[in-house]
């Protein structure tokens, strides 16, 4: 048998932003026993996945694994890595550790999938740490956009392996641990064989701002605004939230939180102990009775989604609270790659209501939860692991970071999604390659994305449908004509006439054409009846739509 190895396996985040899955190995090939950081999602579109409620990492390869599977390790509260945790935990069945903050999430997640919430353990940062099969694993508090964010130090018989999560260098982040240099030193300090690192900025330049540095701009902001004020931020972004209600209690407004993630942040920071002094709240009932000028609303919807405040305000009202001229709307935030459609047709919408919109103006009302160039570098040279692999990114941006840690004099290796690497020995090798993919949430239940729903989805949006019906009798003789329904189709074609006429015409007469055979074969006729409705739809209106044939038979 071969001596036992040390593996690292990302399922998902590395090749895209979101739906984070990292998974760790030790032992003999094809025997190690394995843990997981992080199980999150990412988000549908209208354009690729309509009608899809989430996106999840495809952990067929774990699910087959599971009796290997000894622990769940969450970073952070973010979605894209603790937003599936309630959906997929039945398919590993594995304890899930977490700190204080993350917990209150993970369990209210397991809870509204109907898993046990206790399967959900807290822990302490470190020094404390967790002897799991052969590694040991602990929480190194780390800045980021969210209180409590961590990275995992994860020490193996290999050595030690530290695995950043979302991250940025900040020493003054206002809700949340700041970065301590020592700490990290201190961890660094007897060597780390591999650093796996958050990759998101890594074509920035530019030195990282710290939270800090955007709360006197929002303060001055708010203070210069004639009207109501509403505002959006990312609602895990606590520390934002606690400086846009301070802002508005300094300007004398009275602030009113709306949206159920903004309140549930705020609540499971309260209740986790990390947030201590956020300024009181009114409820929208009592808002309603304020005036406009003295009233600040900090809402949801910051990406544009259709279903929070933010959109709901710009189609009208929300919990009774309305848009009008001479009020103005901030976003405390920057819209993620994808989401700037939804995003710009709220910012019309209040265009044309007269209120005026103000974006994150370059930074100057937002900034990054992750790490820039500068951090990266920063982060090397404190850490000097002998490798660094990119994770958190798209391709183009592992491999960049990849070229970064090369020009450092470290060993910068790509390992995109489903790629299984060997960190024992000197470099790392790549092993195995795992077939990875995506799982959507559509409704309430799990489909694959290679099982044809959605793109059976996408093809009737795109082609329109038509439904054939067809009945014969007893001696397999048509009674009457077929008759056509028409979905998403123009009702008139180029000749004038309507189009289910003529497809129905058409129909008729390839049925009179055809012989016994094909009338008495489902499959044949099925075939034929396809064909012609679209061909005469191609004719007509330029179109091949989907076809759906309905033939019932009399016995």
């Amino acid at each position: 048998m071969a001596s036992e190895r040390l593996i690292y396996l990302p399922l998902g985040g590395a090749g895209e932003i979101g739906m984070n899955c990292y998974v760790y190995g030790y032992g003999k090939p094809g025997h190690e026993r394995l843990i997981v950081v992080d199980l999150g999602v990412t988000f549908p579109d209208m354009d690729t996945t309509p009608g899809v409620d989430l996106i999840m990492p495809d952990i067929s390869w774990l699910a087959a694994r599971k009796d290997r599977v000894d622990a769940i390790f969450i970073t952070h509260a973010h979605e894209d890595h603790v937003g599936a945790i309630g959906h997929l935990w039945d398919k590993l069945d594995a304890p899930v550790y977490a700190r204080a903050f993350t917990s209150i999430h993970a369990r209210r997640k397991m809870e509204e999938q109907g898993r046990n919430p206790d399967k959900v353990q807290t822990m302490q940062p470190w020094p404390e740490s967790r002897q799991i099969g052969p590694f040991t694993v602990g929480f190194l508090p780390v800045s980021h956009s969210i209180p409590e964010s961590s990275s995992m130090v994860i020490d193996t018989p290999e050595g030690r392996v530290i695995h950043t999560g979302d991250f940025k260098i900040d020493y003054q982040p206002g809700v949340g641990e700041a970065f301590d240099r020592d700490l990290w030193t201190e961890v660094a300090k007897d060597g780390v064989k591999a650093l796996i690192c958050d990759s998101t900025n890594v074509f920035n330049h530019h030195e990282g701002r710290s939270e800090s540095t955007v709360g006197p701009e929002i303060r001055r902001f708010v203070s210069e605004q004639p009207g109501m004020v509403v505002a959006t931020t990312f609602a895990s972004n606590v520390a934002r939230v606690r400086t846009l209600a301070q802002a508005g209690a300094d300007a004398g407004r009275s602030v009113c939180l709306l949206g159920r993630a903004m309140r549930r942040m705020i609540e499971a920071s309260t209740e986790a102990g990390v947030l201590h002094d956020f300024p009181s709240v009114v409820s929208p009932e009592d808002a309603s009775n304020i005036p406009r000028e003295n009233l600040m609303l900090i809402v949801t919807g910051s990406q544009g989604e259709r279903r929070a405040a933010s959109a709901q305000l710009a189609r009208g009202k929300y919990l009774g609270l309305s848009m009008d001229e001479g009020d103005t709307f901030l976003f405390s935030s920057k819209t993620i790659p994808g989401n700037e459609r939804g995003v710009i047709e709220i910012m019309n919408a209040f265009s044309e209501k007269g209120v005026d919109v103000q974006d994150d103006d370059g930074g100057r009302y937002h900034v990054s939860g992750h790490a820039n160039r500068p951090d990266l570098i920063a982060m090397q040279q404190l850490v000097n692991p002998q490798v660094v692999i990119p994770m958190h990114g798209e391709h183009r941006h592992l491999r960049e970071h990849a070229k970064l840690a090369e020009s450092m004099n470290r060993i910068g290796f790509l390992a995109p999604n489903g790629t299984c690497v060997s960190l024992s020995g000197n470099k790392p090798e790549v092993v195995e390659f795992v077939e990875t993919g995506r799982t959507y949430i559509d409704g309430s239940v799990q489909i694959g994305a290679m099982d044809g729903v959605v793109r059976d989805r996408i093809r009737m949006a795109l082609n329109g449908h038509v439904i054939v019906s067809l009945i014969l009798d007893e001696d397999d003789s048509p009674l009457g004509e077929p008759w056509v329904d028409l979905k998403g189709l123009p009702e008139v074609g180029n000749s004038g006439s309507p189009l289910s006429e003529i497809m129905e015409a058409d129909l008729d007469q390839a049925l009179q054409r055809a012989n016994d055979r094909t009338i008495m074969d489902d499959d044949k006729l099925d075939e034929l009846l396809r064909r012609v409705a679209r061909q005469t739809a191609n004719q007509e209106i330029g179109r091949k739509p989907e076809v759906t044939v309905v033939v019932s038979r009399l016995s």
